[in-house]
């Protein structure tokens, strides 16, 4: 047992790395930021095309996109992005590159969710928001997309869970999130205590998240 807490548990090697990891999840929490509403927003774009193109060429075309980047290693595409890019003639910085990986990779996973939440409202809703003399596109953004996002709201949530949780692939371009200065602090105390310190700052960070998630599932069940 003394091992153990030796070897993972030391809190006088937390007391030692805490301020430097807390930088890192500051990083974590920006990155979360930016990432996330790229994502919503690309991904709802894309929900909108699948859902309300007349052409079945671009609705093809999204669905291959869709397809292709969720089956796609979200690590590999960063890799070939940052790495591929300067055989391309462009040098990309890592934040760009982040930011494009996080792109594709999290736009294919939220326009499944908002395609799901706006084929789950009746297309009467569109009818009845025409008649009052709406445009399409007014009714889409005042009727239809708000009723879309509250019933896919639990989606959105766990989606952006899990977003935070794969921003520890930013350390593959070096980019100082949580995990990697957690794996830093590990080489120089030679104690992976500092990983055990990341993960619990992590619990800490998301426990509120899945606390929401779980009664908006809850929720979502009584009303249904």
């Amino acid at each position: 047992m003394e091992a153990l807490l030796q070897n993972f548990f030391n809190l006088q090697v937390y007391r030692e790395v805490l301020p430097f990891l807390l930088g890192g999840l500051w990083t974590t929490v920006w990155l979360s930021l930016l990432v996330i509403p790229i994502g919503i927003v690309s991904g709802l774009a894309l929900a909108l095309l699948a859902t309300q193109s007349g052409s079945r060429m671009l609705r093809i075309a999204v669905a291959v996109y869709v397809d292709f980047f969720r089956s796609f290693p979200p690590l590999v595409l960063l890799i070939l992005i940052y790495f591929g890019a300067p055989f391309l003639g462009v040098d990309l910085p890592k934040l760009v590159a982040v930011a494009i990986g996080f792109m594709f990779n999290n736009s294919s996973y939220f326009a499944e969710v908002f395609r799901a939440g706006i084929e789950s409202i009746p297309r009467g809703q569109m009818e009845a928001a025409r008649s009052t003399g709406l445009s399409r596109m007014q009714a889409l953004a005042y009727v239809v997309v708000p009723q879309a996002t509250r019933n896919a709201l639990p989606d959105l949530v766990g989606n952006c869970i899990e977003v935070i949780k794969l921003t520890t692939i930013a350390s593959v371009v070096a980019l100082p999130e949580l995990l990697r200065v957690a794996r830093d602090a590990q080489s120089l105390v030679y104690n992976p205590s500092p990983i055990v310190l990341a993960a619990l700052l992590y619990l800490i960070l998301l426990w509120p998240l899945v606390r929401w998630l779980s009664r908006l599932e809850h929720r979502n069940r009584a009303l249904h």
